[in-house]
C-alpha cells in the first residue's frame, strides 16, 4: 500500500522507491492486483485489459482522499502475464486516453504498447560478485568498458539473440577480451527500435524484444557470476511524446513543462521532464534506484547531462526562458541531478554515475558538498574529439596540430575522466574509427593501433563500443549484427588481439590506472616534438606498488631509430606493448623486446634510453624489476 508517509515523501520530491506502491502490484497469493497512478488532472481513471475484455466501466479506481492526486484498487480477476493500460478522462475534457502504465515492470512487444502484470521475483547467484564490486567499481581500480547495443551485437538467423542467448555469448566474449565492464545502450521500453532506446516511455521495465525481466535478471546474474560489470543508459533528459506514454498524461503537462521553451526539445523532438515538479523527480531518483535496487545493476551512465544543465541548449535567442536570475542554467535540473547522486551513493556507495556531458560544466565529478554535481566519473569529449581530430589529419600535416594531443593534459585531472570512443563516432555518416584513418589500409590499422595504445595509456578509464576492437569498417547499422566475418581476415584479427593485450596489461600495470585522477600518476617527458609527430610520458604508480611505465608515441608512418627518451631509472626498460609488432599485423619494428637505460640526462631525467620508433605506433616500456 502506499502511505500517508509515502505520499509525503512523494510530493517533497525524495521518494525513491516509488515503485513498490505505485503501478501495479500482484497479491502475494497470485490472486489480483493492487493498481495506482498518479493522475492529479483526472476525471476519471480505470484499469483495462485482458482480465475484463478491456471495459473501461469494469474496473474504476478511486482517487485517494487527500491531496495526492493518486488513483488506486484492488482487481481480483487479474493475473500474471496480462496486459493493461490506464483509460483516463481528464478533466481538460477531450476523448479519453489510453496510457500505459509509467511505473510497469514489463511491457507488451512493440509495436504493441500495453503493459503487463509482472513480479520481480529472481534468486540471485551473484553474491560473490556484490561482496568484491566496491573494489571493481573503484576510482582506482582498472575499468575498461566495452559499450554495446543488445539488438545488433549479435544476431541469430537475422533474430534478436534473448537475453540469456546473449548473456552467455557476450560473458565468453568480454572475459576473452579482457574488459571488466559491459556498459548497455538503453535496455528500458521504447516504442521505437530506431532510437536504440533514448526515447524511453518505460522507465521501469526492460524492453520485452530480448525476453521477460526475469530474462534480464539472468543476464546481469550471468555477467557477475563471470567477473564483468555491467552498467546501464538511463535517460532523464527527455521522453517521446507517443500517445500511450508520459507526454500530456492526465490531459494535462504532467511529467512535462506546459511551456515549448522549456519542455520540448527541438534536437530531439522530444519532451523534457519538469525537473522543478517534486513528483517528477521522485519518478526519476525510483527509476534510477529501481535498476540498482533490483537488478544488481553496477552504475548508470547519465545521457545528455548538458541538455539537462542548460536552458539555452540547442535553442537559437527567444526559444528558452532564462532562470529567475536571469541565467541559462536549469537550477532545478542542478538541483536534481546532485540529489540523484547523493542517492545513489548512499544507498549503493559500491557502483557509479557517469555523466556523459559535453561541456566545461564544472565539478561534474565532485562532491555536492563541494559544490559539485556528485557523479562518480565524466566521459571526456574534449579528449575524444581533439584526438581524432587529430589522427584524421594526413600525417604530413599533423605536426602543425600537435596541441591536439597534448591539450588534454591541461584539463586531465579536473574531472574523474571516462576516454569514449562511442557508438556516437561511427553513425550517422561519421563512418568507422578505422575509416577515420588517413592512407592506405596498412596505415589506416596501423592508426587506429596506435591511437587504442595512447587510449589505454592516457590517465582516465576506458569505453570502446563493440566493433571497434576488430576495426569493423562498415559504420554501424542497428538493423543487423556487426561484421564479424571480417575477424577472419588477419588484419582485423590483429587488432582483436592487440586489443585484448591492452586489457591484460592494463589490468596488470598499476601504473596504468591506480592514479588515473591525479597528477601524481602522470609526467610528461616529451611533448614539445611536433616536428616529428612524436610524444613521450611516464605513468605512475602510488608509493610501493610496482614501477613506472613509459609510453611513446611516433604518429608519423616513418620509423626512427636511435630516438633518445630520457627515464627516471637505470635496468632494462622491457616493451610491454608495441602496436607495431607482427603478432597485430604491424611491420615489425621495435626495440627486440627491451633497452637498456644509459646514465646519460635527457628530458630532465637522469637516464635515457635510445629508441627504434615504429612507425604509426605506440610503444609501452616498463623497467624490469630484477634488472
Amino acid at each position: 500500500m502506499f502511505s500517508d508517509h509515502d505520499v509525503y515523501l512523494f510530493r517533497e520530491g525524495t521518494h525513491g522507491r516509488l515503485y513498490q506502491g505505485l503501478g501495479a502490484q500482484l497479491a502475494e497469493d497470485g490472486a489480483g492486483a493492487r493498481f495506482a497512478v498518479w493522475a492529479p488532472n483526472a476525471e476519471s481513471v480505470s484499469v483495462i485489459g485482458d482480465w475484463n475484455g478491456w471495459d473501461p466501466g469494469a474496473h474504476p479506481l478511486q482517487r485517494r482522499h487527500d491531496s495526492s492526486g493518486i488513483w488506486e484498487g484492488r482487481i481480483d480477476g487479474a493475473q500474471r502475464g496480462q496486459a493493461y493500460k490506464y483509460r483516463i478522462q481528464s478533466r481538460q475534457g477531450g476523448a479519453p486516453m489510453d496510457k500505459a502504465d509509467p511505473l510497469a515492470f514489463y511491457a507488451e512487444l512493440p509495436p504493441a504498447t500495453g503493459s503487463r502484470l509482472w513480479d520481480l521475483a529472481y534468486e540471485w547467484q551473484d553474491a560473490e560478485w556484490m561482496a568484491q564490486r566496491a573494489a571493481r567499481n573503484a576510482l582506482d581500480a582498472p575499468i575498461s568498458i566495452y559499450e554495446v547495443h543488445a539488438g545488433s551485437w549479435r544476431r541469430k538467423d537475422g533474430e534478436f539473440l534473448s537475453w540469456r542467448e546473449l548473456a552467455h555469448a557476450l560473458a565468453d566474449y568480454v572475459q576473452e577480451m579482457g574488459f571488466t565492464h559491459v556498459e548497455l545502450m538503453p535496455i528500458t521500453e521504447h516504442p521505437f527500435y530506431g532510437s536504440w532506446g533514448y526515447q524511453t516511455t518505460g522507465y521501469f521495465a526492460p524492453t520485452a524484444r530480448y525476453g521477460t525481466p526475469q530474462d534480464f535478471m539472468y543476464f546481469v546474474d550471468h555477467l557477475h557470476r563471470q567477473g564483468i560489470g555491467v552498467l546501464l543508459d538511463w535517460v532523464p533528459s527527455h521522453f517521446p511524446a507517443d500517445a500511450h506514454g508520459l507526454a500530456q498524461f492526465d490531459g494535462t503537462h504532467l511529467y512535462e513543462h506546459s511551456d515549448p521553451r522549456q519542455g520540448f526539445h527541438p534536437e530531439w523532438n522530444s519532451s523534457i521532464f519538469n525537473y522543478g515538479r517534486n513528483e517528477v523527480r521522485s519518478f526519476l531518483m525510483s527509476s534510477a534506484l529501481f535498476w540498482l535496487d533490483k537488478y544488481h545493476i553496477d552504475g548508470l551512465r547519465v545521457d545528455a547531462v548538458a541538455s539537462m544543465l542548460y536552458l539555452d541548449y540547442a535553442r537559437k535567442d527567444g526559444e528558452w526562458i532564462p532562470n529567475r536570475h536571469g541565467g541559462k542554467e536549469n537550477l532545478e535540473a542542478i538541483d536534481f541531478l546532485r540529489r540523484l547522486n547523493e542517492a545513489v551513493y548512499r544507498d549503493h556507495p559500491d557502483t557509479m554515475t557517469i555523466a556523459e556531458e559535453s561541456t566545461a560544466w564544472p565539478l561534474v565529478s565532485r562532491p555536492t558538498y563541494l559544490g559539485g554535481l556528485g557523479f562518480g566519473m565524466k566521459w571526456n569529449m574534449g579528449w575524444m574529439h581533439d584526438t581524432l581530430a587529430y589522427l584524421k589529419e594526413d600525417p604530413i600535416h599533423r605536426k602543425y596540430h600537435h596541441g591536439k594531443l597534448t591539450f588534454s593534459m591541461v584539463y586531465a585531472f579536473n574531472e574523474n575522466f571516462v576516454l569514449p570512443l562511442s557508438h556516437d563516432e561511427v553513425v550517422y555518416g561519421k563512418g568507422s574509427l578505422i575509416g577515420k584513418m588517413p592512407g592506405d589500409a596498412w596505415q589506416q590499422f596501423a592508426g587506429l593501433r596506435a591511437l587504442f595504445g595512447y587510449m589505454w595509456a592516457h590517465p582516465g578509464k576506458k569505453l570502446l563500443f563493440m566493433g571497434g576492437e576488430f576495426g569493423q569498417r562498415r559504420e554501424w547499422a542497428h538493423e543487423g549484427e556487426l561484421e564479424w566475418w571480417v575477424t577472419e581476415i588477419s588484419q582485423h584479427e590483429g587488432v582483436q588481439r592487440f586489443v585484448k593485450q591492452l586489457n591484460r596489461v592494463y589490468r596488470d600495470e598499476p601504473a596504468l590506472h591506480r592514479i588515473d585522477f591525479s597528477h601524481e600518476g602522470f609526467q610528461w617527458v616529451e611533448s614539445n616534438d611536433a616536428q616529428h609527430s612524436v610524444f613521450a610520458f611516464l605513468r605512475k604508480p602510488a608509493a610501493a606498488e610496482g614501477t613506472p611505465v613509459l609510453v611513446v608515441c611516433n604518429l608519423t608512418p616513418e620509423p626512427r631509430t636511435n630516438y633518445v627518451v630520457g627515464v627516471p631509472a637505470a635496468g632494462l626498460w622491457r616493451e610491454l606493448i608495441n602496436s607495431d609488432a607482427r603478432e597485430y599485423g604491424g611491420s615489425g619494428w621495435g626495440n627486440l623486446g627491451g633497452v637498456e637505460s644509459a646514465p646519460l640526462p635527457s628530458h630532465g631525467q637522469p637516464y635515457s634510453v635510445s629508441l627504434t620508433l615504429p612507425p604509426l605506433a605506440t610503444l609501452i616500456l616498463k623497467l624490469q624489476a630484477d634488472a
